[in-house]
Formats: structure tokens, C-alpha cells, sequence
């Protein structure tokens, strides 16, 4: 590709991302892509084939951009509690800039345009993957490692922060009070860490036989 052509695409990736965030999906055509980017609404079906496979890429584009600005905080964490506290401020600044309005109304129209779900589900797994890394080193330092299924908690941990960034538009209070409880539940585990090497071993040892008895029921 030129570099003309790379620049262009460039343009359009963008342009359909702040059409999103400014106007919504249900305003988001060719036209209005094209106007927001600066170029003619030819180079739309040109480049990608259709506005779908637009708004595909440009989600994964987008994604890749918003992972991108907190992967040096991500990989700078220390403890479970540092994590809330980032995703705290990630919810602020994501909210701020319109990306939860963006994630909503893409999930909504995956239901029927399946290169749009394909597209959401790649970029949330590009959030998962960063969260799993930080989980994994995280976790290795306590007595839930012996046990804890990272990827799985990487999973849960995602689709509980975009319930909680949709769920805030209409329960404001109650998205406070569900990340208060993923606080306690972080303090929770620092707990455990301070615990003497005799008392993990005893934490450890309960939890293993618990989760044997519930993996044979």
C-alpha cells in the first residue's frame, strides 16, 4: 500500500471512530464517516468494501490505541489494590472520552452485523490479553496462585468492567458500590499476602481441598 493510500486509510479508521463517539451508530453512514475524515465516501467501499468492515477495523484500531496508553501503568503495578485503583481511573478517562458510549452501541449492533461482533470480541480480547499478563505476575506472589485460573479471571474481570461502564449510565450509585466491592475484595488478597509463610501454606492448603470437594460435586 502507498503511502497515500495508508494515510487515507489512516483517515477513515479515525474519522468512523469520532463519528461514533459524536454522533452515535445510528447517524454513522458513508457520508457522515467521510465528512468527519475529509475524504470522498468512495474511498470508504475502496478501502475496506463497506461501512461494516469500517467499523470493524476501526474498532480493533481503536482498541489497540486505548490498550496502548495503559500498558507502561499496567505493567507498572505492584499489588491487586494498584490494579483497582488504575481501573478506577481508566473508567473515568474511558467514560470521559466517549469509548463506553462506543462499546455500548457496538455490542448492540454485533447482535445482528456479525463483522461487528467478530470486531468488538477482538478488541476486548486485546484488553483481556493485558489484563492476563498483569493477573498472572500479580497473583504469582500470593496463595492464590496455587489455585487461580488468570486467563479465566482476565475474562471475568473485563466483562464485569464494561457491565459496570453500561451499567453506570443508568445506576450511577450502584457502579460505585460494584467497584467498592472489587476494592474489598482486593484488600482481601493483600490480606492474604502479609499472612507468615506458615499461615499461606494453611490458607493454601483450604482452599485446595475446597476447591476438590466442589470440583467433584
Amino acid at each position: 500500500m502507498s503511502a497515500s493510500g495508508g494515510a487515507t486509510r489512516l483517515k477513515l479508521l479515525e474519522g468512523a471512530l469520532r463519528t461514533l463517539v459524536e454522533q452515535g451508530i445510528a447517524k454513522t453512514s458513508a457520508r457522515s464517516i467521510a465528512t468527519t475524515a475529509g475524504v470522498n465516501q468512495a474511498l470508504i467501499f475502496y478501502h475496506f468494501g463497506s461501512v461494516d468492515e469500517l467499523l470493524a477495523a476501526a474498532c480493533v484500531h481503536g482498541a489497540e490505541q486505548r490498550v496502548s496508553r495503559y500498558r507502561e501503568r499496567l505493567a507498572a503495578l505492584d499489588s491487586l489494590t494498584e490494579l483497582l485503583t488504575l481501573a478506577r481511573a481508566m473508567h473515568a478517562e474511558e467514560r470521559a472520552a466517549g469509548q463506553v458510549a462506543v462499546l455500548g452501541q457496538l455490542l448492540a449492533a454485533g447482535q445482528t452485523a456479525p463483522a461487528l461482533a467478530a470486531a468488538t470480541s477482538a478488541g476486548l480480547a486485546l484488553w483481556i490479553g493485558e489484563l492476563e499478563t498483569v493477573l498472572t505476575r500479580l497473583l504469582a506472589a500470593t496463595p492464590l496462585a496455587a489455585f487461580a485460573d488468570p486467563a479465566g479471571l482476565a475474562r471475568a474481570a473485563a466483562a464485569s468492567f464494561v457491565g459496570i461502564e453500561l451499567y453506570e449510565g443508568v445506576d450511577p450509585e450502584g457502579a460505585s458500590r460494584a467497584l467498592d466491592s472489587l476494592e474489598q475484595l482486593a484488600v482481601l488478597a493483600q490480606a492474604l499476602e502479609g499472612l507468615g509463610p506458615l499461615s499461606q501454606r494453611a490458607v493454601t492448603h483450604r482452599l485446595r481441598r475446597r476447591g476438590g470437594r466442589n470440583a467433584e460435586g
